[in-house]
């Protein structure tokens, strides 16, 4: 546990975690030095094939033609297809049979020093063949042959790659061995251009496009054949304007019939109409008709004349009251009632003869049933051509599905026979390209053979070694920080444990008078820290203990009890008294742990101080110190660190001060 707050602390981890620094970097150098020289050196042959745009580069004739069945070509990438092939297990394999014997059989190196590699690999491989056969044996792993254990050999040190949007593959493969890293690589792309015509040749694709253009040619003419029977029994070229023809043919001859109905109706009105008109029509009329005055109403006027010339008379004797005058206006009111009665004129002689409009109504009413007659007529032939229509135009209906039906398949296989007749020729050149064996695929850069090996880079790894070793020892330092527990000093403690720190006591060496004003003035913090006031009035004792022995328990009472005697304060260590006034009681209660007495001794403290050894003690051991304090008495006081060390060296301080003076 230490707290980095600047470089000097950096270098006190440094100096803490040296040995396991040197540990790591001596391991990280010896190796990268032994895989300098021991581990088997690897030789890369490259190839680089180009995928020419044309026959069986993207898309084969059999798709060309069904587009929307492949992918867009903004997300499919034709070469990655030929590197699948190109690594596919098939190729690996037969690669894997033709150089099996070669890389079995082959003669080991010259040189003392690649003899004794050559020696010590085949003695790695019988090992390891040694416990594959006996894993074999037990069932943990399956059995494999020499030819797959080579492939799965090959296949690994093989690797094809090619630039975004480049359609150029780049083909290496690393080997022990130039000479057979390059032999391999040719064996390769020449097997795999031999595969891969084999396997997308399309020999029989020509046969196949033939058989196609006759079945379909047979086809088409046995539907054609059909189609004409069906026309033949409806009587038309095309059942859609045979249809269309009866279909307008009804309407026309509906309308027809509509317009015979509604006239028929309108003469059986006439009719009626015009047989009511004649029963009300009298079958003579006057032609001559004589008018005279009325002798009757002329002699009541006469006489209603003389009636008022009498009443005039008798006015000029009688007054109007006079019953004679009443008597005479009732006989004249009375004639007026007669002469009003009677007409005006009378009629004295007439001429008869037929009525004329009685013989137009019945010529009318002869030829309105003469024409109703032929109205039905009319519309009984319309109703029998409307059912005669109506009847071809069912049988054109039950027809049109298997005709539609027959035109769909014939449009079909028109359209197959013009795609086979146009990729018969397609598939001709195709067949003789494969038994030319012409392909696409173009080598642009033979094997190469490449005597310098990729791998170890002996030099770049012996110039790296130390630069990588000390970094892997610096990186073996911070994970011993991270994993270590001890406590080293006082900076993280109060943060930790939620305890003061009293003083932390650096380890006592006489030899140099800076340890020693060092050391005293830790002590005297502690001493400032019993509080001089309370001792002269109450008296105090201080208990101090540790988790386990061997932490300067003792060492520590025995400086503050130096310490206080130098001051004149009278100083008792342990005792079961109590502390007098002026007095201090130092009890000595290590090795809390395993000492039971500790627990006696500290219920008379006053102060407790748990004592802590720097880079021995660990944080769980004082928060189980801790624990136990706190449950037993309740209460802890104080930490103080014991022998703390400064892990840099004196000379390393002297020498950074001395440049930083420097800069």
């Amino acid at each position: 546990m230490i707290e980095i707050r600047s470089f000097r602390d950096l270098l006190r981890l440094f100096f803490i975690f040296r040995h396991e620094f040197k540990l790591a970097a001596l391991a990280a150098l010896v190796i990268i030095l032994l895989g300098a020289f021991l581990l088997p050196a690897k030789y890369e042959s490259t190839a680089r094939l180009l995928v020419k745009p044309g026959r069986d580069s993207t898309l084969p004739i059999e798709i060309s033609n069904r587009q929307a069945l492949v992918m867009p070509s903004t997300q499919r990438d034709p070469i990655v297809d030929e590197e699948r092939l190109l690594t596919g297990r098939p190729i690996v394999r037969a690669v894997a049979e033709r150089y099996l014997e070669v890389l079995a059989n082959q003669p080991p190196p010259e040189g003392v020093w690649k003899l004794g590699k050559y020696h010590v690999k085949n003695a790695t491989g019988a090992i390891s063949d040694g416990v594959r056969v006996v894993l074999e044996s037990l069932g943990v792993i399956e059995k494999t042959t020499p030819v797959e254990r080579l492939a799965a050999g090959l296949e690994q040190s093989f690797e094809v790659s090619h630039a975004a949007g480049s359609t150029v593959m780049d083909i290496s493969f690393k080997w022990g061995d130039p000479q057979i890293a390059q032999a391999v690589v040719k064996s390769w792309v020449e097997i795999y251009i031999n595969e891969r015509t084999q396997a997308l040749g399309r020999k029989s694709l020509y046969a196949f496009y033939e058989g196609q253009v006759s079945n379909s040619a047979t086809e088409i003419k046995s539907y054609k054949e059909q189609i004409l029977t069906h026309l033949n029994e409806i009587g038309a070229a095309s059942i859609t304007d045979r249809l269309e023809d009866l279909s307008e043919r009804i309407n026309v001859l509906r309308g027809e019939t509509f317009n015979t109905t509604r006239l028929i109706a309108s003469s059986d009105s006439a009719i009626e109409s015009t047989r009511t008109q004649l029963k009300s029509q009298p079958k003579e009329v006057t032609t001559v008709r004589q008018i005279a005055l009325n002798p009757q109403q002329q002699d009541l006027r006469r006489l209603l004349n003389q009636k008022l010339l009498e009443r005039a008379d008798m006015m000029r004797t009688y007054t109007d009251n006079a019953p004679p005058v009443k008597a005479l206006d009732a006989s004249i009111r009375a004639m007026q009632v007669q002469v009003a009665a009677e007409s005006n004129t009378v009629q004295s002689s007439e001429n008869r003869a037929p009525n004329t409009l009685e013989i137009h109504l019945q010529r009318v009413l002869l030829d309105e049933s003469s024409n109703n007659l032929a109205l039905r007529t009319q519309l009984v032939q319309q109703q029998k051509q409307l059912v005669n229509l109506e009847a071809q135009r069912k049988q054109a209906l039950e027809i049109e599905p298997e005709l539609t039906r027959l035109s769909r398949e014939l449009s079909a296989t028109e359209r197959n026979y013009a795609l086979y007749v146009d990729n018969l020729e397609k598939s001709r050149i195709d067949r003789e390209l494969d038994n030319s064996q012409i392909s696409n695929i173009a080598v642009i850069e033979e094997a190469t053979l490449n005597p310098g090996r990729i791998f170890p880079k002996t030099l770049v790894m012996l110039t790296l070694a130390i630069p990588f070793a000390i970094v892997v020892g610096l990186l073996v330092v911070y994970l011993c920080y991270l994993l270590d527990q001890r406590i080293h000093d006082g900076g993280l403690v109060e943060r930790k444990f939620g305890l003061p720190l009293w003083t932390t006591l650096p380890e006592l060496d006489t030899s140099t008078a800076q340890s020693t004003n060092a050391f005293n003035a830790s002590i005297y913090r502690l001493y400032g820290l019993l509080e001089p006031e309370r001792i002269t009035e109450q008296g105090m004792t201080l208990g101090l203990t540790s988790a386990r022995h061997g932490e300067g328990v003792s060492f520590v009472v025995g400086q503050l009890r130096q310490l206080l005697q130098e001051n004149g304060i009278k100083v008792r260590v342990g005792g079961a008294r109590t502390a007098s006034p002026g007095e201090v009681v130092l009890l000595d209660a290590s090795a809390l742990l395993d000492n039971r007495d500790a627990f006696v001794s500290l219920r008379r403290a006053d102060l407790i101080a748990l004592v802590v050894e720097a880079q021995k003690s660990t944080v769980p051991v004082v928060e189980h110190a801790l624990s136990i304090l706190n449950t037993a008495f309740g209460k802890v006081d104080g930490i103080i660190i014991n022998r703390r060390r400064f892990e840099v060296p004196a000379k390393v301080l002297k020498t950074i001060a001395k440049y930083r003076g420097v800069f």
